[in-house]
């Protein structure tokens, strides 16, 4: 029986990979990029925070921001990694906070945000993928903690500092993995290990950012929000959580300031956010859906209503 499982799992990857190998490569992004100009990057007197901002696509956001005039706070946990980030900036980092920070604990994002300035933007990007379960000093398994909890109860603590107004505008990192999801909030967050599956669990959260936006935008006085993806980027998660399709693909994969293109874009035009919904990728607007199973999953307010009792449960 399991290895008729992992057979189907096998094939159902291929179908996948086939499917999003043209729009999600180096390909796709040259071809659709090339109908749709980009506009001046003028973000001065604008002040952003990027999650997940000391490597791949975060590091891009921060630096295109940056050189459009922002000033950025870029969130990461590893100081190195932000020093390297701040000579990178060369003369633009006068305009960058480097804030060393745990991303995947409610705590200290939420010491961090009572405290935090008012935003013009804040790029929700920090992603993991992680193949092994692991718990959070808070208890939560880290995934879901990072992806997910995290993002949403650190949103909440800006806008209730203030940090966060109807003139704001969030944009959340998902992925070409939330095509291969149904949004179920009990495969949100795995108990053990015998559950957990890094690949799936990816996929939810990922699925969850869209239904996430959803709930943003049907709130009359709060931020705007759009979701996008960057397509196939070879970022360091790439590297250890998916080393053979890396292999594999590696030639077609996107690099940082590829996948953080659409990010810079949604922030420089500010597209209004549709009824409808949709997820972007390469300054175009794509369904949410690319098959049919994915459909009927719970709902926007559902998944706010599971998000805040669960963050709640933290001490």
């Amino acid at each position: 029986m399991g290895q008729a499982s992992g057979m189907l799992k096998t094939l159902a990857s291929l179908v996948f990979y086939a499917r999003f190998l043209g729009p999600f490569s180096t390909l796709g992004h040259r071809r659709r990029l090339a109908a749709r100009p980009a506009p001046p990057l003028n973000f001065a007197g604008q002040r952003w925070c990027v999650t997940g901002a000391s490597g791949g696509i975060g590091r891009a956001i921060v630096l295109g921001a940056l050189r459009g005039g922002a000033e950025v706070h870029a969130l990461a946990r590893d100081p190195g990694k932000l020093e390297a980030l701040r000579r990178d900036a060369g003369d633009d980092a006068r305009r960058l906070h480097a804030v060393p920070l745990d991303l995947s604990r409610i705590s200290a994002t939420g010491a961090w945000a009572a405290h935090a300035p008012r935003f013009d933007v804040l790029v929700h990007n920090v992603g993991v993928m992680l193949h092994g379960h692991t718990l959070t000093s808070e208890g939560v398994e880290t995934s879901f903690a990072t992806n997910l909890l995290v993002p949403f109860a650190m949103t909440t603590a800006l806008r209730g500092a203030g940090a966060l107004d109807a003139g704001s505008l969030i944009i959340s990192m998902s992925s070409g993995g939330a095509y291969g999801a149904k949004l179920d909030l009990g495969a949100l967050e795995a108990r053990d290990a015998a559950d957990h599956d890094g690949f799936m669990a990816y996929a939810q959260h990922k699925r969850a950012q869209i239904e996430l936006t959803r709930a943003w935008n049907a709130e009359a006085q709060g931020p705007r929000a759009q979701v996008m993806h960057p397509g196939w980027v070879d970022t360091d998660g790439v590297r250890s959580s998916l080393p053979g399709f890396r292999r594999v693909l590696r030639r077609l994969l996107r690099n940082g300031e590829q996948g953080a293109d659409t990010a810079l874009w949604l922030a420089a035009t500010r597209p209004a956010p549709r009824p409808e919904g949709g997820l972007w990728l390469d300054r175009h607007r794509d369904t949410e859906h690319a098959f049919a199973m994915t459909r009927g999953g719970a709902s926007a307010e559902a998944l706010v209503a599971f998000l805040r009792q669960r963050a709640s449960s933290i001490r």
